[in-house]
């Protein structure tokens, strides 16, 4: 029964907020030129539905490289910071930093500095974009570590991989995977800028671009949606991976 709400409510949300879009839509009497209705969209989906299934499928596939890649240099850069007072004083301001540049502006110089490479491109933005969360959230965990749980292990002659591999990281997984769901969301805005960005590039984010240019706003429209529906579907993966490895935080 609570696995059947689990699905049950989300779906209704999802129908209430169809019917308050098409209900707004019809009470103000906007043609589709300027806001598109949920009815409006099923046509533009049926008309290129090879392209969506196509090009969702580029954008599907390096936007999950790019996140997992991301989770990589998150990690990489959360236990530096999280072990090392030193790195993380060091490495703060940097990373802080760089994530405060609109990645807007990032697009164009790395399209342009590899001119071609739209998948690279793409998968290298979506990391850019992605990490930041995840590198935070380690360096959070392992830093507020108890002192008292290491003194104890060490005492007993646990090495430090192993308070690691079974305090550290332990700990550390509420967190990640709370961050990892932040970044799956930002993934898929690394993934349509630079879709959109690249002239003859292929993914969800330029036939979006392809709508704009032709003025198709049903069409535009059915791109975000399908955009929607796989970042649902992505943070749903997320949180069934975070079920089954760090089940034991969820508090009811």
């Amino acid at each position: 029964m609570k696995n059947f709400a689990k699905f049950l409510i989300p779906m209704a949300s999802l129908l209430i907020f169809c019917l308050f879009w098409e209900w707004l839509v019809w009470v103000n009497d906007w043609p589709n030129y300027k806001m598109a209705s949920p009815s409006d969209l099923w046509p533009a989906f049926w008309k290129f539905r090879w392209l969506f299934l196509d090009y969702g499928w580029d954008t599907l596939w390096r936007t999950v490289i790019g996140l997992s890649l991301s989770v990589l240099v998150g990690l990489g850069f959360g236990i530096i910071m999280g072990f090392s007072k030193t790195m993380r004083i060091a490495l703060y301001p940097l990373l802080v930093g760089f994530n405060a540049i609109p990645k807007a502006t990032v697009v164009p110089v790395i399209a342009l500095m590899f001119v071609g490479m739209h998948d690279m491109n793409t998968i290298l933005i979506v990391i850019l974009i992605s990490f930041f969360p995840i590198a935070v959230s380690i360096a959070i965990g392992l830093s507020t570590l108890e002192p008292e749980y290491k003194d104890i292990l060490l005492s007993l002659g646990a090495s430090r991989f192993e308070i690691f591999y079974k305090i550290a990281l332990p700990k550390t997984l509420p967190e990640f995977f709370g961050a990892l769901k932040v970044s799956t969301t930002l993934a898929f805005i690394g993934t349509n800028l630079m879709e959109i960005i690249e002239p003859h590039g292929k993914g969800l984010g330029h036939l979006f671009d392809s709508g704009k240019i032709s003025a198709d706003y049903p069409l535009m429209f059915a791109v975000l949606i399908a955009l929607a529906l796989l970042g649902i579907f992505l943070f749903y993966i997320v949180v069934l991976l975070e079920s089954i490895f760090a089940g034991w935080a969820e508090r009811n």
